[in-house]
């Protein structure tokens, strides 16, 4: 059996030519990206390499990692494309009302009165909090603000989530 991954970064392009890879980050971990830290390349869905980061800046609102024994542009050239992964028991615990994308996306989500709305597809993060995109059966998708007037309960038990929508939020 494989162990399940996690996406929480993609590579998108290299800077310089002394072996830094920039980043696309899709986690809200800064500490993901910590020296030290093992992130695993994987394209197609296999795992191509395991690495080590050994050093980690911000440059233009993206990630720059560079990786142990990865000194220069030739190295990390191929890696341009893959997603960076952490293996399940790399993940963090998380307080009360927190929850990973991963446990979020394909929960059906209900009106209160019960109405099933449809599906969460995808999970935006454009500001002060996170929008869910819930793909309904027949019509446009729905834009779901994260926030606790809105969603009022949540059970990745259930894969269930029940809203209470604002006016307007469902035409």
């Amino acid at each position: 059996m494989t162990e399940k991954m996690y996406t929480v970064g993609k590579i998108i392009n290299t800077h310089g030519i002394h072996g830094e890879v920039k980043v696309l980050r899709i986690t809200d971990f800064e500490e993901r990206f910590s020296i030290g830290k093992t992130l695993y390349i994987v394209k197609d869905g296999n795992i191509q390499k395991e690495l080590t980061i050994e050093s980690h800046r911000m440059h233009k609102g993206f990630d720059l990692l560079r990786f142990k024994g990865l000194t220069n542009i030739n190295d990390v050239e191929v890696y341009k494309g893959c997603k960076l992964k952490i293996k399940e028991d790399q993940l963090t615990d998380l307080a009360e009302h927190e929850f990973y994308y991963h446990e979020i996306i394909g929960c059906a989500v209900f009106t209160n009165d019960g109405e099933q709305i449809g599906t969460i597809k995808e999970i935006l993060s454009p500001g002060a909090n996170d929008v869910w995109v819930v793909r309904r059966s027949q019509g446009k998708d729905v834009l779901i603000p994260y926030i606790a007037s809105v969603v009022t309960l949540v059970d990745t038990q259930a894969s269930k989530v029940i809203i209470e929508p604002m006016e307007g939020l469902l035409d």
